[in-house]
């Protein structure tokens, strides 16, 4: 097909849509997300006891929700690549330890990681430290006086699980790169790095996004679980409201919607940018 073909298309395909009724050209999910959105709106405006009690009790909860969400998706960005390219290295030890990363975390559901970061891991140090205290004191004081902040821990914790997830995400969108291109950007010169910077690696995040935008949507969903590292996300909050008002019905149907709130829109993004990175075929 010639590119004039593509292009009448492509107008074709304009106009058609353009002829539609206004109420089948809009999003049917943006309308749920409205929908959503006014709910939580009427709630809090209505009945300002408990709703707009609980939301605002909620609010710095949403706001270490997001921070949590935020940070440890830009560090599982990073962990991602890195293991990506470790699963397609040549280098058996390299290969052989991205595997095993890989692995032995996806085997492990997150909230066993996240109790075992906070609970077990500072007194798997202080063991350490205790038998290297004759060899470097000073290195084993600073393992046995480790005290880990939940923030930070539930971070680590979210990040080393779901940048397992993410290697292979990233190894697959690698390899679907024909082998091709990386040949013929090594006979032009090119190291194998800068072969990866400029030519394989544009490709492929163009094709991993969307599987990349759906996997920051759970991990908004699963940084509920880390409420049980005593971080005061929107979970934690609602469940110390719960316990002083024992307004159970009221305070979950509060979370629930500033979640959907939260997740609907994001969803809406995603589905945004799949649609601008698709290819035409």
């Amino acid at each position: 097909m010639t590119y004039k073909e593509i292009r009448a298309n492509t107008k074709t395909l304009t106009s058609t849509e353009e002829t539609k009724p206004i109420w089948q050209r809009i999003d049917r999910w943006w309308l749920l997300f409205i929908s959503v959105v006014l709910i939580t709106l009427f709630l809090i405006s209505s009945k300002p006891d408990p709703y707009r009690r609980i939301f605002v009790f909620l609010e710095d909860g949403v706001r270490v929700t997001m921070s949590i969400t935020v940070l440890s998706f830009l560090l599982i960005l990073l962990v991602g690549l890195i293991g990506g390219l470790g699963r397609i290295a040549k280098n058996p030890l390299i290969k052989g330890i991205a595997s095993i990363y890989v692995e032995v975390i996806r085997g492990i559901p997150l909230l066993v990681q996240l109790l075992f970061i906070y609970y077990a891991s500072p007194i798997l140090l202080r063991d350490v430290g205790i038998k290297l205290i004759g060899a470097w004191p000073s290195f084993a004081h600073r393992l046995i006086n480790i005290k880990l902040n939940p923030f930070g821990a539930a971070v680590a914790g979210l990040t080393i699980c779901y940048g397992a997830y993410m290697s292979e995400i990233f190894r697959a969108g690698i390899e679907s790169i024909p082998k091709g291109q990386m040949e013929a950007a090594r006979s032009l010169g090119m190291s194998y790095f800068q072969a990866m910077r400029y030519i394989i690696l544009p490709q492929a995040v163009r094709i991993i996004l969307p599987p990349v935008g759906n996997e920051f949507v759970a991990l908004l969903k699963d940084s509920s679980l880390v409420s049980v590292v005593a971080v005061a996300d929107m979970t934690r909050r609602g469940r110390e409201f719960m316990a002083s008002t024992f307004l159970a019905l009221e305070t979950w149907m509060m979370v629930a919607l500033l979640y959907l709130v939260m997740t609907l829109f994001l969803s809406r993004i995603v589905a945004y940018l799949e649609r601008k990175t698709t290819f035409v075929r």
